[in-house]
């Protein structure tokens, strides 16, 4: 019996050595699926980091674009004003000179009036006053013909 117990030890001892092979072989294909894992969630891990890293330049791009065009649209609009402060200043220069003008050429108008109005009185003059003057200093020439003396006659 002593040999069957010895017999049964040794068959325990392959047993166990057997058992313990298939645990650790069980415990080695555990950790080779999950370094598997581990490796893909570490490449995907890099790859989301990886986008996430292209996002954040395209981002930071953008906001550079936008902030050099806003500079650009801040310079634009500094010289729009620029120029429309020139503008309003010729405008009132302007305004100036053709209120200026406005009563230049009221004053011409009144000229105008004024020689219009003596025109007539040269024209009437011209035409009645001096005829009708020749007229009478003939006349009082003939009535006073020889008291004058040596002045000619008129005509």
């Amino acid at each position: 019996m002593a040999a069957f117990h010895d017999m049964e030890e040794l068959f325990q001892g392959l047993l166990s050595t057997n058992h313990a092979a298939a645990q650790q072989r069980w415990l080695l294909g555990c950790y080779r699926q999950m370094m598997e894992q581990l490796l893909e969630a570490q490449d995907g891990a890099e790859q989301q980091l990886q986008e996430i890293l292209k996002t954040e330049k395209d981002v930071a791009q953008c906001l550079l674009d936008a902030k050099e065009q806003a500079c650009q649209e801040v310079a634009e609009l500094q010289q729009i004003e620029a120029k429309l402060q020139k503008a309003s200043e010729k405008d009132t220069h302007l305004k100036a000179s053709l209120l200026q003008v406005t009563r230049e050429l009221e004053d011409l108008k009144e000229i105008a009036a004024d020689l219009e109005k003596r025109e007539k009185e040269v024209d009437e003059d011209t035409t009645v006053t001096i005829p009708a003057a020749m007229y009478v200093a003939q006349l009082y020439h003939r009535i006073n013909g020889p008291e004058l003396g040596n002045y000619r006659e008129l005509t």
